[in-house]
């Protein structure tokens, strides 16, 4: 197809639905559709994060949404682009009453196969970016002037004293400062508490030789990307560090060493009531919004065996685990085959220890390299820069991609990826190592989006597996710990001087059933996945990640999370709905999945 018909084409179904729209007619626009689309519509339509799949579901929300809505001002931003399987995609800008917002479409033998909308900004209501940045001083003299210092510190003084955070973050790790971040950006005040003692202990605290799987291209922070230098794979105190500087460049209001120790909503006044630990003193914070940042998830699980308390030696959650310095000659196991398990296996070798890792179950394995050349280059690399696709221009072709559609295409993806690893993946197999592709076949992106958990992209540890240096047994569990080992269900026992358990984590709901209370717990409903019914991701299908950046059954509670490309994308949808309600702007929610068919009156401004 030639470019001008393939932009006619374009052009003409966008004018076509900005038409049917204004005429306020969803029956008529959902024939533009075909009868299996997909609509990925962040905030524009919804007020919420929500994907609507087939014409039925698209002709509702339609009816339930347009008219406060009032999409209008249509424009294409560039030319087509040709997509796969013979269809054609295109980029838009349009507006609503309230925001300015960015769309794109799929089309396919004239009709609309995926349609994605998102806010961009809330009209009136810009960041402090570019020609809105901050003077910095009022040029002239007037007396008992204070410098900036002298404000900010005063700020320091009041917030959450004097005056009361608009908005309290509980926990400051790289959740809470994007989100800090950008609320900052829109003039929202905003309280960040974290238990530990410096922004960025998180990482810090973690084993010595941690580094993150992401390249650096997919994990830059809001307003602030790493320098061009930066290794390609960020070692945690390097990313520990960054995040106290950002902290400390953005301005962000942040009380250290303070724990959050219960939280209570009235719905009267429409106010939370936190109490937190802060210098051994109970400090109370009457904030109207309070978001959960501590993470994916929860406590430390560690599996309640037998005879844990004899053991002689010592044992602790991988959490718990720094370094294997010390540990020369002596006999380590590490419980679990995840990255986590992999890592601290690798390290506890290169400290020379005798190490055997018990894998329980079957895990994913892809080598770091290879998750580069079929996924993170393709968007976040040098190679994606040069193609002309920014960071920000990344983010969006990611998020335009509704989840239901991306277990399909990643099977196929993960079929090319056994082929060209298959030796690989064969010296695995003949060690014994337990391998999954997914229940499905759809990878690890998809098992990361399900369930938080059951990978591990391999940065080296396999080769010890394979060759034996790190001894594997696989499709066993431990029946009993005793004084010096373990007992194995095959019956072979295990001596050991070192146990860690690398058994992964509580739900994140457990956090919010001992903050809140258990009926807000269950009220909310679990967090993360998509409802897939695989194995930790129980159903139903709810098409989005689950209580994540969107209003939950809880009144002004909100989940903020996810790896460092979601903490940056979806703070900014995050931050726009607080704002929102800040300005009393109203926001009434369509998420038919979490507050059935109606708009929810509860998140009107």
């Amino acid at each position: 197809m030639a470019h001008s018909e393939a932009a006619d084409q374009c052009a003409s179904w966008l004018n076509e639905f900005a038409e049917r729209l204004a005429g306020r007619d969803p029956k008529r626009v959902r024939s533009l559709f075909h009868e299996a689309a997909h609509w990925r519509d962040l905030l524009a339509f919804s007020w919420s994060i929500i994907t609507v799949e087939g014409g039925p579901a698209i002709q509702d929300m339609l009816a339930r949404c347009v008219e406060a809505a009032n999409p209008h001002a249509f424009a294409l931003e560039d030319g087509p682009l040709p997509g796969a399987q013979g269809s054609l995609e295109a980029w838009f800008r349009f507006e609503t009453t309230t925001a300015n917002c960015r769309g794109h479409i799929r089309l396919r033998d004239g009709r609309c196969v995926s349609l994605f909308t998102c806010v961009v900004a809330l009209k009136g209501h810009d960041e402090k970016l570019g020609a809105a940045r901050d003077k910095g001083v009022q040029h002239g003299a007037f007396a008992g002037r204070k410098s900036w210092t002298e404000r900010r510190r005063e700020i320091q003084r009041e917030l959450g004293v004097s005056t009361q955070p608009y908005c309290l973050i509980i926990g400051g790790g790289q959740g809470g400062v994007t989100l800090a971040a950008r609320l900052k950006m829109l003039n929202v005040p905003t309280l960040v508490i974290d238990k530990h003692a410096r922004p960025g202990d998180a990482w810090r605290e973690r084993y010595r030789s941690l580094c993150l799987h992401d390249p650096v291209w997919n994990i830059h922070l809001p307003y602030l990307p790493f320098p061009d230098h930066w290794p390609v794979f960020t070692p945690k105190d390097k990313m520990a560090d960054w995040i106290e500087a950002y902290a400390q460049i953005m301005e962000l209001d942040i009380w250290s060493s303070t724990e959050a120790t219960s939280a209570a909503y009235d719905a009267s006044s429409r106010e939370w009531t936190v109490t937190a630990k802060r210098a051994g003193e109970t400090v109370t914070l009457r904030p109207k919004q309070l978001v959960i940042a501590t993470g994916m998830s929860g406590a430390p699980h560690i599996p309640n065996y037998p005879g844990a308390t004899s053991f002689e030696g010592l044992q602790f959650h991988s959490s718990a685990y720094r370094t294997g310095e010390g540990f020369a000659g002596k006999r380590c196991i590490v419980v679990g085959s995840n990255n986590s398990a992999h890592d601290i296996c690798a390290d506890l070798w290169e400290h020379g220890a005798d190490v055997t890792m018990i894998q329980r179950s079957s895990t994913l394995v892809v080598r770091a390299a290879t998750i580069m050349k079929f996924f993170s280059s393709k968007l976040y690399s040098e190679e994606a820069l040069k193609a002309g696709i920014t960071t920000e221009w990344a983010d969006f072709i990611a998020a335009s991609r509704p989840y239901a559609l991306l277990a399909e295409a990643h099977k196929a993806v993960y079929d090319e990826i056994k082929i060209h690893d298959a030796e690989y993946y064969d010296r695995l197999a003949k060690a014994g190592f337990m391998l999954d592709f997914g229940e499905d076949g759809s990878g690890l992106s998809m098992k990361y989006i399900r369930r938080g958990s059951g990978y591990y992209i391999d940065v080296g540890a396999s080769e010890l597996i394979m060759d034996g240096r790190v001894k594997l047994k696989s499709g066993v569990h431990i029946e009993q710990v005793e004084a010096n080992g373990v007992m194995l269900s095959d019956g072979a026992s295990l001596p050991a001087d070192l146990i860690v358990y690398a058994t992964g984590f509580d739900p994140m709901e457990r956090w919010i059933e001992q903050l809140i209370s258990p009926d807000v717990a269950r009220s909310v409903g679990h967090i993360w996945g998509l409802g897939s019914g695989t194995r930790r991701d129980p159903g139903p299908w709810m098409g989005e990640l689950r209580n994540m950046w969107k209003p939950t059954r809880q009144q002004s509670l909100w989940v903020q999370g996810g790896n460092l490309q979601q903490a940056r994308f979806y703070s900014k949808l995050l931050a726009i709905q607080i704002k929102a309600r800040m300005e009393g702007i109203p926001t009434p929610v369509y998420d038919p999945m979490v507050f059935g068919a109606e708009l929810n009156p509860r998140h009107l401004a």
